[in-house]
């Protein structure tokens, strides 16, 4: 299937697939001149259910809304955004910061979804506590320095959690929103899905 056939087929534009692509979650993509998106991977994208958010006990959740993943300079990781290519500890760094947020909005969800594409690849937990980066105001960065990787994907079109969490909520947390579709629509990094409604929210991303 072509790029555009596959966003077709998902509801969301040809730069998001190729996002997707370049994240290493989907299996058997190829580069024939163009790249090439495997139809039995989008089947069975196509048949991954909504996130049931309702289990999650809180009014809403906080999706982080990531890309494939970027180098940086910076102290305190050297990638942003998600990738297989990287390990948990890079993971960690790469998605806990720093984002224009509400931060005790966050924490109030006690777990943050990762997703590309509008499918949920990561779960953070420990959320509890946040840094500023001391910008007044709305242009105000966070971090969250005690968040955990609770699971992580390395295949969309198979999901396990190939993270190893210590705490057994944290798994138990991660493992039925892992390889979910979770709609959300923000103009940042960081959106708000009301855990009542997931499931009646159409699959796209909003982008």
């Amino acid at each position: 299937m072509t790029t555009g056939q596959a966003g077709t087929a998902l509801g969301c534009s040809i730069p998001t697939v190729k996002k997707l692509m370049a994240t290493g979650v989907v299996p058997g993509v190829r580069e024939q001149g163009r790249q090439v998106f495997p139809l039995a991977a989008l089947q069975q994208l196509q048949a991954r259910p909504i996130a049931d958010l309702t289990v999650l006990g809180t009014a809403e959740v906080a999706v982080l809304r990531s890309d494939a993943p970027t180098r940086v300079e910076e102290p305190d990781r050297d990638w942003i955004g998600f990738g297989t290519a990287l390990d948990g500890t890079q993971l960690l760094a790469a998605l806990s910061g720093w984002w224009r947020c509400d931060p005790a909005r966050v924490a109030a969800g006690a777990v943050l979804p990762v997703t590309v594409a509008g499918f949920v690849v990561a779960v953070l937990t420990g959320l509890t506590e946040w840094e500023s980066d001391g910008t007044v105001g709305t242009a105000a960065r966070y971090r969250f320095p005690k968040a955990r990787l609770a699971g992580y994907l390395t295949d969309l079109t198979a999901p396990a959690n190939a993270a190893d969490p210590a705490d057994p909520e944290d798994a138990r947390l991660a493992g039925p929103l892992l390889g979910t579709r979770l709609p959300s629509v923000s103009g940042g990094p960081i959106a708000y899905v009301s855990t009542a409604t997931t499931a009646d929210q159409p699959a796209t991303e909003g982008e």
